[in-house]
Formats: C-alpha cells, sequence, structure tokens
C-alpha cells in the first residue's frame, strides 16, 4: 500500500529537471511574519521563499525553487502525503518535453528529482520536495512543484504533519 502511495505521490509531483544559475543560502532563519496560524506553510513565489509560521508574529524562511514562466501557481491546499526518498514518475506533461526519461526513477536514485523527501498537496498535481540539483534553489525551474534543499525538506518535514495548511501566492 504505502508503495502505490510513494508512486502516486511521485507521479504527481511535476517538476522541471533544468537547473538554475541562481544559488539561494541553505539555512532557514527565524523572520517576522505575521497574518497567518502557527503551522500554515506560505510560499511566495516572486520571493522564492517558503514560511513556516512559528507564532503570530514569526516563521522560518527557507529558499526554494519555484515553478517557472507558464507553470505558476497560487491558492490554498494542505499536505495529504509524506513520503521519504519517493520513487517518481514523469507526469505526462514533463514525459513530453524529455521523453528520454524513464518511467520510473527509484527512491534514492541520485537522478531522482524529488531528493531527500516529498509532501504532496491534496487537490493539486505538485509537491513540496528536496532535490539533487541544489543549483536549482532559488529559480523559477519547476512546473509547479516548490523545489527546497534536501537538508531544508528534510527540516520541513518534520515540522509539519499531514494536514498543514499550505497557501502558493505571487
Amino acid at each position: 500500500m504505502q508503495h502505490r502511495f510513494a508512486a502516486m505521490a511521485a507521479s504527481l509531483a511535476t517538476v522541471c529537471l533544468a537547473g538554475a544559475p541562481q544559488v539561494a543560502d541553505a539555512s532557514p532563519s527565524m523572520v517576522s511574519f505575521a497574518g497567518y496560524a502557527a503551522g500554515t506553510i506560505v510560499v511566495k513565489t516572486n520571493e522564492r521563499r517558503l514560511y513556516l509560521g512559528v507564532d503570530a508574529a514569526r516563521a522560518l524562511a527557507y529558499p526554494v525553487g519555484v515553478g517557472k514562466a507558464g507553470k505558476q501557481w497560487q491558492g490554498t491546499s494542505y499536505v495529504d502525503g509524506k513520503y521519504v526518498e519517493p520513487a517518481w514518475s514523469p507526469p505526462a506533461e514533463v514525459k513530453r518535453d524529455k521523453p528520454s526519461l524513464p518511467d520510473v526513477i527509484p527512491g534514492g536514485s541520485p537522478h531522482n528529482p524529488m531528493g531527500a523527501a516529498a509532501m504532496t498537496l491534496a487537490g493539486t498535481e505538485y509537491a513540496i520536495h528536496g532535490t539533487n540539483m541544489p543549483g536549482s534553489i532559488g529559480g523559477f525551474v519547476s512546473y509547479g512543484c516548490i523545489r527546497m534543499y534536501n537538508q531544508d525538506i528534510t527540516d520541513l518535514f518534520g515540522r509539519v504533519p499531514v494536514g498543514a495548511t499550505v497557501v502558493v501566492t505571487r
């Protein structure tokens, strides 16, 4: 059953396999951040930052890679699954762009774009996940997923429960 969910999460997560020239700082920082409840994940696409509300006035800020032009989205969802080293199946759009990709890349493979962990978002084809391409963090690089350094997704993964609210804004 877990393999089915991991494969489903992997096939839902749409990511771009191209890197980006910009590299951001790898460690989360505590910042002033109001307007969201503690435990809420807020992704500000134009800032290429993910914020995890700590309390009514502060959040942890992480650098992220976000959707490239034409692939960005905004809205509210929630974490509906958490997976460590999930297998990844390229969605149809990615497979069209990169037909040489295999149908499945096993979890833990250095070629797996999901990295160390993934959290799938309900009602979407997207995930917040690690990456084995750290140079892509800080850029507009994906098909809509939110990419994090592997150490950052591991940190966030431990802090966020299934059901956590996720807000993606421009």
